[in-house]
């Protein structure tokens, strides 16, 4: 179940007038715009608003002719039949959002605090990082002093205001449960005229809906950083319903997202338990504890044998160089685990990580590969080509390998990809540079290439191309029962992280006897088609 587009429903249903039925009976909104327009007005002889806060007010009503016009302060009278986005039920009305509500600015004078001088503990100073699921949180908030609050000359907040994010994440907002605070430079407060929280409660649902995401888009001025100006905010179009139809559309609609949210948290906590489970498969299968071991297997020793052969021979073809460091690992006497490169024997026994069947045995990843392991080349991009680069991107965190997000490659520079640098049926890509992707790990299969193109993979992502003796699946499981292990291995700056190859190299890979191997593979491709199924089903 799509429960974001599930929310989305929910609201659009409420601001169209299909959440809850309509009676008659129902005073109806333009009594209430009429009623906002008294209070504004008094609020102004009162001093609380001055005139050219409700100078540029207008009204929306249905002429004669059946379609919409705004007649301004001055008398004066537009169409905007063009402008209304949909037919609404009797009772209702347009309006513009500070028709109904308040829309305040924060202080962006010589008041305005610098971050620098900001604190822990004091009177809330919000900004859009501090609007969480919909509320103002606590979390990471900074604070004004006493005095700095008191300087403040505009941009106060109370507790049942909205906060709405102008500048940067537009149409963030949340709800200020606090009891006072401020507001940073990105955000305007949205507040009630006068004490009537279900009005405020139905500017929130409205503010969330695709019809205010859509106002945005029409006014919306930013460039590189997206931005709304306040007074073309003031002007989104809201469509109003009585009041009495507005509590009801409240309470109907906070029990249904009660309800979204609820099968969100289930959804969470189940893709939690999936992701737990494939780890635990995986665990187990590379410490030989997935599938029984038979002791008619062929031992794994002699596989070992099979790969350094098929190694052999592709080097008389030219097809691979000879590793002069070639590792060879072994247990000795003294039941320890030994490892021979070259004419120098070591003790390796602190890096074995675990036990495994006797029946198995260790190699360095690089010992098990045919192609060596190393990223691929920075591509020149083209619009079209019948060639693409296998990116970053392409390896996804939750939904495998899509290639629907390659790029072409420039074929100008075709001549610097040797054949063994196109990707192949059963390669394992890991994400080698970046915090946020490092160490991801993936397979790519052909089935996944829906162009039918040639694919070769860019400077970020290094391919493990297992030799044939060995299940290409077995070597992902591996490599992705390590992900979190890879992902700490990254070597550089903060952003710019790079899991070297060396590091790959090195690795130490538990190899099981061809047969047991088979086994494992058939057990990991039941249970995680299983768990996609799963998967599927909660989307």
């Amino acid at each position: 179940m799509d429960t974001k587009a599930l929310r989305q429903k929910i609201l659009d249903l409420a601001i169209r007038g299909k959440l809850v039925p309509q009676d008659p009976n129902d005073e109806p909104a333009s009594v209430l715009l009429e009623r906002i327009r008294q209070q504004k007005q008094q609020m102004v002889k009162e001093g609380k608003l001055k005139p050219k806060d409700i100078k540029n007010d207008s009204v929306i009503f249905v002429g004669e002719d059946n379609l919409h016009y705004e007649k301004f302060a001055d008398g004066s009278v537009k169409c905007i039949e063009d402008e209304i986005p949909f037919d609404l039920p009797e009772g209702w009305a347009w309006a513009f959002l500070s028709n109904i509500v308040y829309v305040l600015n924060g202080d962006r004078g010589q008041s305005y605090p610098a971050k620098s001088k900001l604190r822990s503990k004091g009177i809330p100073f919000v900004s859009a990082s501090n609007i969480q699921d919909g509320v103002v949180s606590s979390d990471g908030l900074l604070c004004l002093s006493d005095s700095q609050y008191d300087a403040l000359g505009a941009g106060k907040l109370f507790a049942g205001d909205i906060v709405y994010c102008i500048r940067g994440s537009l149409g963030k907002c949340g709800l200020f449960t606090m009891e006072k605070g401020a507001i940073a430079s990105s955000l305007v407060i949205v507040r009630s005229l006068f004490d009537a929280p279900h009005i405020i409660d139905y500017i929130f649902l409205y503010l969330n809906s695709a019809l205010a995401a859509g106002e945005i888009k029409k006014y919306d001025n930013g460039s590189a950083q997206p931005n709304l100006a306040a007074k073309d905010f003031r002007h989104f179009l809201v469509p109003l319903p009585p009041q009495a139809e507005m509590q009801r559309i409240n309470k109907q609609a906070r029990e249904a997202l009660v309800f979204v949210k609820r099968i969100q948290n289930n959804k969470d906590e189940l893709h939690a338990a999936i992701a737990v489970a494939k780890s635990k498969i995986l665990d187990l299968a590379i410490h030989g504890q997935l599938v029984p071991q038979d002791p008619n297997d062929e031992p794994a020793s002699v596989l070992l044998e099979r790969i350094r052969a098929e190694k052999e021979e592709l080097i008389k073809q030219g097809k691979i160089k000879r590793d002069k460091k070639e590792s060879v690992i072994f247990r000795g006497e003294d039941n320890s685990y030994y490892e021979k490169v070259g004419s120098d024997v070591i003790c390796i026994d602190a890096e074995i990580p675990f036990e495994i069947p006797d029946t198995w045995e260790w190699m360095r990843l690089e010992s098990c590969c045919i192609k060596e392991i190393r990223r691929g080349k920075s591509p020149k991009y083209i619009d079209e080509s019948g060639t693409l680069v296998f990116a970053q991107k392409c390896n996804t965190k939750y939904s495998g390998i899509d290639v629907g997000l390659a790029l072409f490659l420039d074929e100008s520079i075709l001549g610097r990809y040797p054949d063994d640098e196109y990707m192949q049926d059963g390669d394992v890509v890991i994400n080698s540079t970046g915090t946020g992707t490092l160490g991801r790990v993936g397979i790519y299969h052909m089935t996944d290439n829906h162009r039918g193109l040639p694919i070769v993979p860019d400077s970020h992502v290094t391919v493990i191309r297992a030799a044939h003796s060995i299940q290409s699946i077995y070597v992902y499981a591996c490599m992705k029962a390590n992900q979190s292990e890879l992902e700490k291995e990254g070597e550089g700056s903060t952003n710019q992280k790079e899991l070297k190859p060396l590091t790959l190299k090195e690795m130490l890979i538990p190899i099981p006897p061809c047969s047991e191997q088979e086994r494992i593979v058939a057990t990991i491709t039941a249970a995680f088609s299983t768990i996609s199924a799963v998967e599927k089903s909660l989307n």
